[in-house]
């Protein structure tokens, strides 16, 4: 389903809870990059 980054990964080893799980990751950092930024001012 999220294949922008390994495609197969997330199929490959224990299925869709895993790559789920590493999408809201990257999310929830991108979001607080983007907080972090505008916090800062930049």
């Amino acid at each position: 389903m999220y294949g922008y980054c390994c495609p197969s990964y997330g199929y490959g080893y224990g299925g869709y809870g895993y790559g789920r799980t590493f999408a809201l990751i990257v999310v929830l950092f991108i979001l607080l990059i983007i907080v972090g930024a505008a916090y800062l001012g930049c």
